[in-house]
């Protein structure tokens, strides 16, 4: 049984943010056009993901996932290609969100997935001993109990290429660019690099990674952050966190949630999805 799988507490989309508090409830700002913001009513969660349309996408709209304590699974928003459709899920333990889809690891080491697979994304049904997941824009991406690495879906700047990894413990995955943690601490990346977001080689002491449309996130065991991409918005500019215990990515905006519960954010709030500063009592990783 895989009982070890992370359970996320911060989850960054493409205009919103997602909290799951210690309480099981969760909490959401920003964009709610499509009602990915609608979790209030929410309760026994242990997990939550915030689905991410690359910035260079105007159309469609973003979903927010919770994992509930008894393995099933809730879905709110933007839901056009089927991607909220999980409640026949079952024995679930991990939950991942891409552009138009939702991903699923269950007790088993399966994955099982729903939404737009023109790439093929979502296939993953012949997928077994994974122990992490992570969904990209139009890619997915498996991490196994032996710590290699399989992917599935659009290839086109390499993103999937991540069959000669070793030794990986987790995985993150952006529009067009993917993020393994190897359990030395240091990092891999593959895929699109045009703005830096896979110039992460020298990172060192990391234990855990995020990855947005053009930006990746690296959580230190000192507490500290690193950032390599682009930047626009300010969503690297993270290199006076302090204390920083679990970190997000969505579009163009960058979550670090602090020891204490509460929660840092910097990058693109024209929706007020860095409205942040009030949260408190979220859940911290692992508990």
């Amino acid at each position: 049984m895989n009982d070890k799988a992370p359970k996320v507490t911060l989850a960054a989309g493409r205009r919103h943010s997602v909290g799951l508090k210690s309480d099981g409830t969760v909490t959401a700002v920003g964009d709610n056009k499509n009602g990915q913001c609608k979790v209030s009513g929410w309760s026994g969660m242990v997990a939550v993901a915030a689905g991410n349309v690359h910035m260079a996408t105007n159309t469609g709209g973003s979903h927010t996932v919770g994992l509930k304590s008894d393995g099933t699974v809730a879905a709110v928003g933007w839901n056009l290609h089927g991607q909220c459709e999980v409640r026949g899920w079952r024995d679930i333990v991990a939950v991942a969100t891409g552009w138009r889809r939702t991903v699923g690891l269950k007790s088993d080491g399966s994955v099982v997935a729903v939404g737009r697979n023109n790439e093929g994304q979502c296939n993953v049904r012949g997928w077994r001993d994974i122990v992490a997941i992570a969904a990209g824009d139009w890619h997915t991406v498996g991490i196994k109990s032996n710590g290699t690495a399989t992917g599935a879906g659009n290839n086109r700047y390499g993103q999937c290429e991540v069959s000669g990894w070793r030794d990986m413990v987790a995985v993150a995955a952006g529009y067009l660019h993917t993020v393994g943690l190897k359990s030395d601490g240091s990092v891999a990346a593959v895929g699109l690099n045009k703005h830096g977001q896979c110039e992460i080689r020298d990172w060192r002491g990391m234990v855990a990674i995020a990855a947005g449309s053009y930006h990746t996130i690296g959580l230190k065991s000192d507490g500290t952050a690193v950032a390599a991409g682009r930047n626009e918005h300010g969503q690297c500019r993270v290199s006076g966190w302090r204390d920083i215990v679990a970190v997000a990515a969505g579009c163009a905006h960058t979550l670090g949630l602090k020891s204490d519960g509460t929660v840092v954010a910097v990058g693109d709030n024209e929706y007020g999805q860095c409205e942040v500063s009030g949260w408190s009592g979220i859940q911290l990783p692992g508990k």
